[in-house]
């Protein structure tokens, strides 16, 4: 067979009509081809794909997405100030995960900050008017309204960690539950007694499991769960010093703290040293996250590790998956997925 360059007879990138033509047929069928439609006889189908060889044709993928109603891009909406974005290392990890999942794909990654009401109406318009494929949704809220909007605009979806025990749109999460408990076990098998906790907020779903786990392991122990010695704050390093200095002021007694986030726990750890308390010598200290936070604190942070690189990739493989299938949202209720990845304690010398 004959190679010929890849110009056109127009000397640039040769067009879906000179493949036709040199296929013998018409420029609908070529287009048919090349989108994978199997109306298309074997006899055709080779005629064209050796067509396409030989003119080393490349489809306008922009043309092709917009014939198929689709963008090829997807939206990793995050409902948080950008300033919260780039301070947790949270996000961070969770970008390269749905970075690296995406690297083989021809999809763009769009990414919108949604922290404020002006911005929400912004992103409401954006996503009615269907210029992404698909949307990641991560930090969730249990009253957020943009996981029923999604669901309305029939737009396939993804969230980090789910709203509720109900929750029906497709999740990754780590287990929370789970995480608590391992924090809280490992203390008391250190010998601690009077262990408090810095939690997240308590409008997320994840950080009450991480309270659920922290009191079972403590009911387990045969000790009763103190409210007083439960504090939440607000994922902030500020919300881990206003924590710490509270707990303190109620139990000064107190000899170990599971912060729901490194964060958090890094702030718990200024207000611990301010106070003249050494870690852990008066007060373990254990955190949440397992992030780089946690390696270079003095001393280094024992933390409860998910796998948070790994819940991107997995958002993203659900998404894509939610993606191809064509199929109406109402006919795919039963086959939601809530995906669990599991967690794993990193003890470090704070514990």
């Amino acid at each position: 067979m004959a190679v010929h360059g890849a110009r056109g007879r127009s000397g640039g990138r040769p067009t879906l009509e000179e493949v036709a033509a040199r296929a013998g047929v018409g420029r609908g069928t070529v287009s048919r081809v090349i989108n994978g439609s199997p109306r298309v006889s074997d006899a055709t189908r080779a005629a064209v794909e050796a067509a396409v060889a030989e003119l080393g044709y490349v489809p306008n993928t922009a043309a092709r997405a917009l014939a198929a109603n689709r963008t090829d891009a997807i939206a990793l909406v995050v409902p948080e100030p950008e300033t919260r974005f780039f301070a947790e290392p949270y996000f961070s990890d969770m970008l390269r995960g749905v970075g690296s999942e995406l690297s083989e794909t021809e999809m763009q990654l769009l990414l919108i900050f949604a922290g404020s009401d002006r911005e929400r109406r912004r992103l409401a318009q954006y996503l009615a008017a269907h210029r992404v494929d698909g949307v990641l949704l991560v930090s969730v809220h249990a009253n957020d309204p943009l996981p029923d909007l999604l669901s309305q605009l029939e737009i396939p979806a993804v969230i980090s960690g789910r709203r509720s025990a109900e929750e029906t749109l497709p999740s990754v999460d780590s287990d929370n539950y789970g995480g608590g408990r391992l924090a809280v076990e490992h203390l008391l098998s250190r010998g601690r007694r009077t262990i408090a906790h810095i939690a997240g907020r308590l409008d997320v779903y994840g950080a009450q499991r991480r309270v659920d786990g922290y009191r079972a392991a403590l009911r387990e122990a045969g000790q009763e769960d103190d409210e007083r010695l439960i504090v939440p704050g607000d994922f902030t390093e500020e919300g881990g010093r206003r924590a710490m200095a509270e707990l303190l002021e109620r139990r000064p007694t107190l000899d170990a703290v599971f912060a729901g986030s490194d964060v958090m726990a890094a702030g718990a750890r200024q207000v611990l040293r301010e106070r003249g308390l050494r870690t852990p010598d008066d007060v373990a200290l254990v955190g949440y996250d397992d992030s780089a936070i946690s390696r270079h604190m003095d001393p280094p942070l024992t933390s409860v590790r998910q796998p948070i690189e790994g819940m991107g990739r997995a958002m993203t493989g659900l998404l894509l998956e939610e993606i191809a299938d064509r199929r109406p949202a109402s006919s795919r209720s039963l086959d939601r997925r809530q995906v669990v990845l599991p967690t794993e304690l990193v003890v470090r010398e704070s514990s």
